[in-house]
């Protein structure tokens, strides 16, 4: 079984590089096969359907990007202000990449998805929550720790800067310049006080 879990995972990872650079309707499943080095007619040995597919890819996505969340908080050397400072700033190194086309699925497929895929929507809906839920808590950790305060609760303050922060990444993709990035950063400080 593990065979089939790794060339599951590839097949995976390399969707979410096309799909990155193409979206999700433009890729088709032979051009992920090939490119994974997969043989053709074996798509359904590792998923039910393409919606199936899409669902593990968000899945998968959102495994990695909750690593990377966890990854930060983990230095407990460090105040909750400088979690917070070190996501936002991990989520501006992944959006200013390749003249701001950045690397996230949830900027990238969001809309699409929304229309296309009951599964994925619900999928990317729980995933985006999640990421709000540990927002919230470096937030809540913040205030305790003294190092963050904010004027309206934690979970408003989370939702409304992930929101300012998806919104500045697709702006930064419309223009190929970061400009909207470097703006969001500053309302965050303000926002967090720090």
């Amino acid at each position: 079984m593990p065979a089939k879990r790794e060339t599951r995972q590839s097949l995976l990872d390399t969707a979410r590089r096309i799909v990155l650079a193409k979206g999700y309707a433009a890729v088709g499943i032979n051009e992920v096969l090939a490119e994974a080095g997969v043989p053709k007619g074996s798509f359904y040995h590792y998923f039910d359907s393409k919606d199936a597919f899409g669902e593990a890819l968000m899945k998968s996505y959102f495994d990695d990007y909750f690593a990377a969340m966890d990854g930060i908080v983990a230095h407990t050397e460090k105040s909750s202000a400088e979690h917070l400072m070190r996501y936002w700033q991990y989520f501006y190194d992944t959006q200013v990449k390749d003249d701001c086309q950045g690397g996230c699925l949830v900027v990238k497929l969001g809309a699409e998805i929304a229309d296309l895929s009951e599964a994925m929507r619900v999928t990317t809906k729980a995933g985006t929550a999640a990421i709000v839920d540990r927002l919230e808590r470096m937030i809540v950790d913040g205030i305790a720790d003294g190092s963050v305060s904010v004027d309206d609760s934690p979970r408003a303050t989370a939702e409304a800067l992930y929101d300012l922060w998806l919104g500045a990444s697709m702006i930064a993709k419309i223009h190929s310049s970061p400009g909207q990035l470097d703006r969001a950063m500053a309302v965050t400080r303000r926002v967090l006080h720090v």
